[in-house]
């Protein structure tokens, strides 16, 4: 915990380190409050440092017996120890062994960070910074080490012992009382892939035969108890274990692949080499106790976690600022996975729409900053969405701009040429043009500038000469640090519809074809002419969201309802009924704020009916098409001067309104899509539910009396989890009694298990009614929530701060004192957690004047108390920073 304004880091004063670590050998006694490492390291000053100097260990909250160099016990003038690192002035100028001997604490450790106890269970989380808690160590991504670690503990309170890599010796001690396991990585990794796990678990096992003949062994271990809800996330590993193989030609390269869950953990999971430690709610799963989007979660994040073991692992990152090079390539392999699995065009959807509001949000307001950041003072602060998710996005315009093939190739070069190494976004991107033979120079901005360009874009038809011309200019707003933009190199796939709604060909006015419809846009403004046009066509714009960008095109009614029905690209025709939506709720909220009427939307309705009347669309294509813009959506959308009070009230009158204009149609399509016989989470049957629960969501928007019932109905006789929490989501939001009913019987079913009962803390704390604060501030002393456990947080402040926006953002500001004030207790143990709650305030700026004001005094408040750690610290002086 800091009281002096901290300095950032740059990316700029990268130096390379002083000396690097050949391998690493730990021997850890267990024990819950004085746990003792001894570590020992065979050290050489790097060969690309003219001068190495001193040596400094990073280490925090260790107490320090021993330190041997050479194995000569050093004297407490041989070194100098301070609050955060050890330094040796004057170490040998060759390779040499260092040894210390250390203690750590690892009950008392409820950051979470480092070695802690869940449950009973020793485990780790060493990403970002956590190594230094457990033992002395240059504790950054470019010092990769090999590592061999004892394990010793006694029997009854660890009987399972794990780390990375493999097993190579296990025995007993004491006449059995205690035992050790040993285990060996022979790949060379950074500290932060560095786990430890021990505790009474349970497991299941398996084995996945590589396409070379490799027997690898696959065991997940969890709480006693919980095997039986393993299974689906034994076979999505299996399943992205043999699609990296086809996709990407990676196989595993271990004898043992282990994941372990725990309850208590401050992110979704960890891919340290050879052992995987989750949060056990992206692991456990069964039909009644995981909904559909549970499962389809589950099989994203164990893959995701499953192909960091080449990229991030195999090829990590060389600094903290490159980041993106592990997390944004390995979010696009497993949306790539994701979508092989599913269906494609859902998949997208389902992408885009997390991106718009998560990403755009944060390029939009004060915590913007470029996919690879140049400076920071927390890089905790830097698990973002546009680390993640906008970095995503840039690998995938590779993809778009070299096409599958020419990505494959280029990914071939990265693994072939850095593999061992820590690597850089320029040394990601060299590939890409080695590979290809294209320059790829202005592709690199996407990497340093922040924010979201807009892409305005006009189509002029010629009937003369049948032709019509494409005018494409982006521009983008200046963001914190960055007041001027450079032009963006950005893919744009489109097309062009005839008055049918059949594709055009696209012939250049060269006469070339435009091959994959794909337009790159270099310049600030373009034209691109097409000939051979025989009628005005309508045109097709940024087809399965080829680029990160807000898309400016004007547009009529009739147009939007024309792609709404007719757009062949799947994507671009569900953006379309987003974009009418979107349209029709924001002439409502202004029609609201003058005090008017706002106008039927029969055109609308009349567009959403020849879909939902479609039955050869897929169900859950379906689902997601007739589903309205979140109502922060239409903030961010509306940017300015935001009354979240008023969006809400539009959203719920038309949701009302559009449900009574398809009335009939709705109720055909609740009974047509009851999916009998044992549950699925398979694509098909869960698609069918989720169209069946929208159904469900738009009847009960009425209010009458048979659609409460029905609601109440269907949740009495939910055969699964899904459909239980959907009616328990609708039931939540309407002043009735069978609301109550509904969340006692929910609770008395599942106040047992951990993880199910979050469902029912977060209907409370999403919950629009106007009980909601009072209601979340008694959860917060509910005998279930522990404000330690970072889930229960997110399942109540969380879903306040994130899930809640009319309530969150009360006139009278006291939605922001309550997260405020739990922010600040939070952050007097876990600062992670509590500046990632913080982080809701980002939108505050675009706030109509009474609640700006309200939000305001709240983060100064919070600025204003003494000690704040680095990261709260990080958060709110950004927040402020956008005065002006």
């Amino acid at each position: 915990m800091k009281t002096d304004a901290p300095r950032p880091i740059l990316l700029k004063d990268y130096r390379p380190p002083s000396h690097l670590i050949e391998s690493v050998r730990l021997d850890v006694s267990l024990n819950r409050t004085r746990t003792r490492v001894q570590s020992r390291l065979k050290v050489r000053p790097n060969p690309a440092v003219a001068k190495p100097g001193a040596l400094r260990l990073d280490g925090e909250q260790l107490e320090l017996e021993a330190v041997r160099l050479g194995g000569r016990q050093l004297g407490a003038r041989d070194y100098a120890l301070g609050e955060r690192q050890l330094t040796i002035a004057a170490p040998p100028r060759g390779a040499f062994e260092l040894e210390t001997i250390t203690y750590t604490n690892p009950e008392a450790n409820k950051a979470l960070s480092g070695l802690y106890l869940s449950k009973g269970v020793y485990c780790t989380q060493c990403e970002a910074q956590g190594f230094r808690r457990i033992t002395y160590f240059i504790d950054r991504p470019d010092v990769l080490a090999r590592y061999t670690v004892r394990i010793e503990a006694d029997r009854h309170e660890a009987a399972v012992l794990l780390s990375n890599g493999n097993p190579v010796e296990r025995g007993t001690l004491d006449g059995g009382a205690r035992h050790y396991a040993v285990w060996r990585d022979p790949y060379p990794k950074p500290s932060y892939l560095f786990a430890l796990v021990g505790g009474n678990l349970a497991s299941i096992a398996s084995t996945f035969t590589t396409a070379s003949g490799k027997r690898v062994d696959l065991r997940i271990f969890v709480e006693p108890g919980k095997e039986n809800r393993c299974a689906w996330a034994m076979e999505s590993l299996k399943r992205a274990m043999k699609w990296d193989e086809q996709r990407f030609g990676r196989e595993y390269d271990l004898d043992v692949f282990n994941i372990v869950a725990v309850s208590d953990f401050n992110n979704g999971a960890m891919e340290n080499k050879g052992l995987n430690i989750f949060n056990d709610a992206l692991v456990l799963a069964s039909p009644e106790t995981a909904t559909d989007a549970a499962f389809v979660n589950i099989e994203r994040v164990i893959g995701h976690e499953y192909f960091h073991n080449w990229t991030g692992n195999r090829i990590t990152c060389r600094d903290w600022f490159q980041l993106c090079l592990k997390e944004g390539l390995t979010v696009f392999r497993d949306q790539e996975f994701g979508a092989d699995m599913r269906s494609p065009a859902e998949h997208r959807i389902a992408e885009v729409r997390s991106l718009k509001a998560r990403q755009f949000p944060e390029d939009a307001g004060p915590l913007a900053h470029p996919v690879r950041p140049a400076k920071y003072i927390e890089i905790s602060n830097f698990y973002t969405a546009t680390v993640y998710d906008k970095g995503a996005e840039l690998v995938r315009m590779l993809q778009t701009l070299l096409g599958r093939d020419g990505f494959r190739k280029g990914m071939d070069v990265y693994f072939e040429r850095h593999d061992g190494r820590a690597a850089t976004v320029e040394d990601f991107v060299a590939c890409f043009a080695d590979a290809s033979g294209r320059d790829l120079g202005q592709f690199m901005t996407w990497y340093s500038q922040a924010g979201t360009p807009e892409v305005a874009c006009s189509l002029k038809y010629d009937a003369k000469t049948e032709t019509a011309e494409l005018s494409l200019t982006q521009t983008q707003a200046p963001t914190p640090g960055e007041p001027r933009k450079k032009p963006l190199y950005i893919p744009i796939k489109l097309g062009l519809l005839d008055a049918d709604g059949r594709e055009l060909h696209l012939t250049l006015a060269s006469g070339e074809r435009l091959a994959g419809g794909l337009i790159e846009l270099r310049k600030r403004s373009e034209k691109v002419r097409f000939r051979n046009v025989p009628s005005a066509p309508v045109v097709s714009l940024l087809r399965e969201f080829s680029a990160p960008v807000n898309l400016a095109v004007e547009r009529k009614d009739a147009e939007l309802a024309f792609l709404m029905a007719h757009d062949s690209d799947l994507f671009n025709r569900w953006q379309a009924a987003q974009d009418y939506a979107a349209r029709v709720l924001i002439q409502r909220v202004a029609a609201q704020t003058a005090g008017q009427h706002a106008p039927q939307p029969k055109a609308f309705i009349d567009a959403l009916a020849r879909t939902l009347k479609d039955q050869s669309v897929a169900p859950g294509y379906l689902a997601q098409f007739l589903m309205l813009p979140s109502e922060m959506e239409l903030a961010r959308i509306i940017g300015h001067d935001v009354d979240p009070s008023a969006i809400h009230r539009a959203c719920k009158t038309l949701r009302k309104v559009v449900a009574t204009g398809l009335h009939d149609a709705f109720a055909e399509v609740y009974q047509r899509m009851e999916t009998p016989g044992p549950y699925s989470p398979a694509a098909e049957p869960a698609g069918r539910r989720a169209l069946r629960n929208v159904a469900l969501g738009y009847l009960a928007s009425r209010g009458k009396p048979d659609d409460v019932a029905r609601a109440a109905t269907h949740f009495a006789q939910a055969g699964n989890l899904t459909d239980e929490t959907a009616a328990l989501t609708i039931l939540s939001e309407m002043n009735v009694p069978e609301r109550e009913a509904a969340l006692t019987r929910f609770y008395e079913r599942w106040k047992s298990d951990h993880l199910v009962i979050d469902s029912w803390f977060i209907c409370q704390a999403a919950s629009p009614l106007s009980s909601s604060l009072a209601t979340a501030r008694k959860l917060t002393k509910h005998p279930l929530f522990s404000l330690k456990n970072p889930n229960k947080v997110r399942a109540v402040i969380g879903a306040f701060a994130a899930s809640n926006p009319v309530n969150f953002n009360r006139p009278d500001g006291k939605g922001y004192g309550f997260v405020a004030d739990e922010v600040l207790k939070i952050d007097a143990f876990n600062p992670q957690i509590a500046a990632r709650l913080l982080s809701a305030f980002r939108g505050w700026k675009m706030l109509e004047p009474v609640r700006r004001a309200a939000a305001k005094l709240t983060l100064e408040r919070v600025a204003k108390t003494k000690p704040l750690s680095n990261d709260v610290y990080e958060i709110v002086s950004k927040m402020l920073e956008s005065l002006g």
